[in-house]
C-alpha cells in the first residue's frame, strides 16, 4: 500500500504522526526492521522496570539492537514512542498498534496473519460479557486470550470493564500468548499502557500453551524468560494475591495414591483352578502256583 494511500486512511492524529516518523527513519534500514527494533526496545524498557529475573539477558538484547541505530534514529524511536502513549491516553478505546500494523502490511499473509478489527472485537466483548462474573470487593476475573495478537478483544474487554464500573486494575488478571514474538509484545505494550495486571506468554499455544501452578493463573509455569510481566502485576493487590496462592499450594495435601484392592479367592475356587493329573493304575498282584508259574488270580 502507497504511502499516501496509509495516511489518508488513518484519522488518529497520533497514528499519523507516529507513521510519519516511522518513515523517515526508513532510509538506512527496512520497514520491518524499524517496526520490530521499535517494538521489542519498548517492551525491554518497560520490563525491566519491575521484572529482575529476565532484565540482564533483556538488557542485553537492548544493547545490541540500539547499537544499530545513529543518535538521530534513536531520537525518533523516542517519538514514536511517545506518540504511542499520547494516543492511547487520548483514546484507550482502540487498537493503535494493531491497526498502523496491518494498515502498513506488515502482517504475515503466508500464516494467516490478519488482526480482526477492533470495532468487531468490542462487538464480541459486549456480547460475551456476563454481569455475574463481576467480582465481589476482594475477587478478580482471570481472562484469557491464546491467540491475543496486539491483543484488540483483550483491550475491548477491559474497556468493557471501565465502562462497567469494574477497577480492572485490581479486578482483572490477563492471560495473553500468540506464537509471533513481535505480535505477542505488541500485546504486551498495549496491555501495559491500559494499566492491566498478567503476563503475556510468547510460544505456540498447540503444543506449548501457557500453564499455571494454581488453578487461577496466579503462578505461571514453564520457561520464566518467555513470559513477559505486565507492570501492574507487581502492585501489592496482586503481590499478596500471588502470594496466598503460594501458600495454598504448600498447605494443599497430598494426593495419596489409590490402593488396589485383591480380590479375596474362595477356597472351592483355589481347589478348581488346580489341575489333577490322572493316577496311575494300580498294579495287580502276581500269584505264585505250586509249579512255580506265576499268575494274576
Amino acid at each position: 500500500m502507497a504511502k499516501a494511500a496509509v495516511t489518508r486512511s488513518i484519522r488518529d492524529d497520533h497514528q499519523k504522526n507516529f507513521l510519519k516518523i516511522f518513515e523517515g527513519l526508513t532510509g538506512k534500514h527496512s520497514r520491518w526492521e524499524i517496526w520490530r527494533d521499535f517494538i521489542h526496545l519498548t517492551a525491554i524498557e518497560i520490563s525491566n522496570s519491575t521484572d529482575k529475573v529476565n532484565a540482564l539477558e533483556r538488557a542485553k538484547d537492548y544493547q545490541t539492537i540500539i547499537s544499530k541505530y545513529s543518535a538521530a534514529e534513536r531520537n525518533g524511536m523516542a517519538e514514536m514512542l511517545a506518540e504511542v502513549v499520547m494516543g492511547m491516553e487520548q483514546n484507550p478505546d482502540q487498537d493503535f498498534l494493531g491497526s498502523l500494523y496491518m494498515m502498513c502490511e506488515l502482517g504475515n499473509d503466508h500464516a494467516g496473519q490478519f488482526f480482526t478489527p477492533y470495532d468487531v472485537c468490542r462487538c464480541m466483548a459486549e456480547i460475551t460479557f456476563d454481569a455475574k462474573l463481576v467480582p465481589d470487593m476482594e475477587g478478580f476475573i482471570s481472562v484469557s486470550d491464546p491467540a491475543c495478537g496486539a491483543g484488540a478483544t483483550l483491550l475491548a474487554f477491559l474497556n468493557i470493564c471501565k465502562s462497567r464500573n469494574i477497577c480492572y486494575h485490581n479486578k482483572v488478571l490477563v492471560v495473553a500468548q500468540d506464537i509471533d514474538f513481535i505480535v505477542g509484545l505488541m500485546c504486551y505494550i498495549q496491555c501495559s499502557f491500559m494499566g492491566c495486571a498478567g503476563y503475556v506468554v510468547i510460544g505456540n499455544t498447540i503444543t506449548d500453551p501457557a500453564t499455571a501452578y494454581d488453578d487461577r493463573g496466579l503462578l505461571p509455569a514453564g520457561p520464566q524468560n518467555r513470559i513477559w510481566y505486565m507492570p501492574f502485576f507487581s502492585t501489592d493487590v496482586w503481590y499478596m494475591r500471588r502470594q496466598i496462592a503460594k501458600m495454598n499450594l504448600l498447605m494443599k495435601p497430598k494426593e495419596q495414591p489409590a490402593k488396589i484392592e485383591k480380590p479375596e479367592t474362595k477356597p472351592e475356587n483355589l481347589q478348581k483352578s488346580i489341575k489333577t493329573e490322572p493316577k496311575a493304575p494300580e498294579k495287580a498282584a502276581l500269584n505264585e502256583t505250586r509249579t512255580g508259574q506265576l499268575t494274576f488270580f
